[in-house]
């Protein structure tokens, strides 16, 4: 029997999972990245669109990851956000109850990134509209430090590219904050070249995410696969480890 695998994205819900079974694909929402990991089986293989592995400090572009694979995607590139250090991230974590809060949420970080990085680099909004998802992975993984075997990194763009011969996609997923219909339906032909039924595609999302959050969890479970038989690559080869000892590298 092949190893069972999962593709896990963050979504509105908190995070997608489309998963292997008994009866084919099936794709699911949790509130949590530990309640989406206790519903997959034990051996479960899984890659997840968020970074695992923090730096103390950054050079320019992020860590090594970042810059390494921005590289391959052209036009692409700017989905990868620069990750600042640990300090930055956990520079704030109290829940914020207003706008306002979460504006100074985000200068107490980018204070914390300035200082652990160089040259002197800040945090945008959007990488940190990310951040708690980021800590709830690292928070896991460092209490779990036995689950880095069957957990790894990627990033949908970079699997995309991959999948596509090396050669990044053409159109965006998005336009100006807006799903492009023309660039989800790009990435659904690659996936369907790749093995994936298009009835599965164009199912409606859970609820909790978004059209192009199902297609991320799933370029993220066709890399699970390649990781498992061996396909898939680290960027960089070998993986650097972070303070804690995890892995710092993105697959695809």
């Amino acid at each position: 029997m092949s190893r069972p695998l999962a593709g896990v994205d963050g979504c509105k819900g908190g995070w997608i999972a489309v998963r292997t079974g008994p009866d084919g694909l099936s794709a699911t929402v949790q509130p949590t990245f530990e309640a989406l990991l206790a519903m997959l089986p034990a051996d479960a293989l899984v890659a997840v669109d968020m970074p695992i592995g923090l730096p103390e400090h950054t050079l320019h572009g992020g860590r090594g990851p970042e810059s390494l694979v921005r590289r391959m995607l052209g036009p692409r590139q700017s989905s990868v956000f620069s990750i600042p250090s640990r300090a930055a991230l956990y520079a704030a974590i109290e829940p914020c109850p207003s706008i306002e809060a979460y504006h100074a949420a985000h200068r107490a970080a980018g204070i914390v990134a300035r200082a652990t990085s160089q040259p002197p680099r800040g945090v945008s909004i959007q990488a940190f509209g990310i951040f708690p998802k980021i800590r709830e992975v690292d928070g896991l993984l460092r209490r779990r430090p036995e689950l880095v075997v069957r957990i790894f990194e990627s990033h949908p763009e970079v699997a995309f590219c991959r999948l596509n011969g090396g050669t990044p996609m053409l159109l965006p997923k998005k336009v100006k904050g807006q799903v492009n219909p023309a660039g989800l339906a790009e990435r659904r032909s690659l996936l369907e070249r790749h093995g994936m039924q298009r009835y599965f595609l164009k199912l409606p999302p859970p609820a909790g995410a978004a059209a192009d959050d199902l297609l991320d969890a799933a370029v993220m479970l066709v890399t699970a696969g390649r990781i498992a038989d061996g396909r898939a690559c680290p960027h960089p080869d070998p993986p650097a480890r972070d303070a804690y000892g995890l892995p710092v590298a993105i697959w695809a």
